[in-house]
């Protein structure tokens, strides 16, 4: 290879360097892991119940809602606690329970049964996500923090994408009851896994001093009274909700019942956008730490309205290689825009949290994403049924004036770049 070869491997190398410390790269890539079996049952669910256990399909989507009802219930308190005991032992318990849900779905026989399982599995999925995130932050320093979000995105796009596909080849191989069991089997065992490895490898942040406690005010409360964090998050939700949902969520029976564009293309439109996050998203770190935070969220705001938008072509091109093609493009549109705004998004809540209200302050962030997975589907179906082209161009509107909103925020937001130059804010180097 030449020099010049050489030289452009070691460059592209050093975009995918984080800095992060020893054990935050394991906590990630257990993450990883714990992702993996995830994405090994996820598309499969009610298939598994419908098909091979016989609940209706009514039945089936209320037990997976459930389970993310259950998560999002379980954040706020799970934030609290995170603020008074340790973030690492929640995050152990959280995914041993999750494990044990998990497992059980491999043997249900009845709904009520499912619906046990699917709450104690959601109730480990939102204290563990919740604790994990506040383990992570309070792991990294405040210029960290970008990387190690970015890094938590791509372990879950690659663990589920990785899941998901392998899961794929074994129920296409043998679509039979006991398939599905080893699927939730293994899922069961990654959940303990990554408790192990959590509890093995990861070491307990050191707790808030109680004089920054009783000073800065404690509970709930305190957070209510942080109108800029509730604007941000109130703003978000809507990024979140359209930006990230009607994607995963509505786009697909869009194309299926609106475009020529078949169930093996809609696959690789996926493909697409968790293959482009999971190489663009380390080394966006740079590129995003170069600018202020609002500029960030109207860039978010511009790519999610012009992505939303570029999908109403895709109805009136009759090829179906060339409706994938633009559908393609529209998801690599979407990967940019998210990979921009969790680069900013999580970041900026953990610089507004106060020490000793961190948990809360990331419970709400966390439970942005939870509500947002079932506020989407439920917003984005009732118009799939009513009018399908407003998603698409209601959804723009709606990200433009949530962006607009974001960047009239302007100073108020803390950012790195307030304090140095452009030139010396930049994403940290390797050790």
């Amino acid at each position: 290879m030449t020099s010049k070869g050489l030289f452009r491997v070691s460059h592209l190398i050093s975009g995918w360097r984080t800095g992060l410390s020893r054990p935050v790269l394991i906590l990630q890539a257990g993450n990883a892991l714990n992702y993996f079996g995830y994405g090994l049952v996820l598309p499969f669910e009610i298939i598994y119940l419908h098909h091979i256990r016989g609940f209706s399909t009514s039945t089936a989507g209320l037990v997976l809602a459930a389970t993310m009802g259950t998560a999002a219930s379980v954040t706020p308190p799970t934030g609290a606690l995170t603020d008074r005991y340790s973030a690492k032992a929640i995050v152990v318990a959280g995914s041993l329970a999750s494990a044990v849900g998990y497992a059980g779905f491999a043997f249900v026989e009845r709904p009520w049964q499912a619906f046990a399982c699917s709450i104690l599995g959601g109730a480990g999925l939102g204290a563990a996500g919740t604790a994990n995130r506040t383990l992570v932050v309070r792991l990294v320093t405040p210029e960290q923090r970008p990387a190690a979000f970015a890094l938590n995105r791509v372990g879950g796009n690659f663990g589920i994408g990785a899941g998901a596909t392998i899961a794929g080849f074994i129920v296409a191989a043998a679509p039979q009851l006991s398939s599905f069991q080893i699927l939730y089997f293994v899922d069961a065992v990654t959940f303990a896994g990554f408790a192990l490895i959590v509890l093995a490898a990861v070491p307990s942040p050191p707790a808030v001093s109680a004089a920054a406690t009783v000073a800065g005010g404690t509970g709930f409360r305190a957070v209510a009274r942080d109108r800029l964090f509730l604007t941000v998050i109130a703003a978000n939700i809507v990024l979140v909700v359209v930006g990230h949902t009607f994607f995963s969520n509505i786009l697909s029976p869009f194309a299926a019942a609106h475009t020529t564009v078949g169930p093996a293309a809609i696959g690789i439109i996926f493909l697409v956008n968790t293959s482009f996050i999971v190489i663009a998203q380390i080394p966006a770190v740079r590129v995003v730490a170069r600018m202020r935070r609002t500029l960030g969220f109207a860039v978010t705001s511009a790519l999610f309205a012009v992505s939303l938008l570029a999908v109403l072509p895709a109805t009136l091109i009759h090829s179906e290689l060339a409706a994938a093609s633009l559908l393609a493009g529209v998801a690599i549109v979407f990967a940019i825009a998210e990979c921009v705004h969790i680069l900013v998004l999580g970041p900026l809540v953990a610089d507004m949290a106060p020490a000793h209200l961190l948990g809360r302050y990331l419970s709400l962030y966390t439970l942005t994403f939870t509500g947002s997975l079932a506020l989407g589907p439920a917003i984005g179906g009732l118009l799939l049924g009513t009018s399908p082209d407003a998603i698409w161009w209601g959804g723009a509107l709606a990200v433009v004036l949530a962006g607009a909103v974001l960047f009239r925020l302007g100073d108020r937001i803390p950012d790195p770049l307030h304090e140095a130059p452009p030139s010396l804010a930049s994403a940290p180097e390797a050790a």
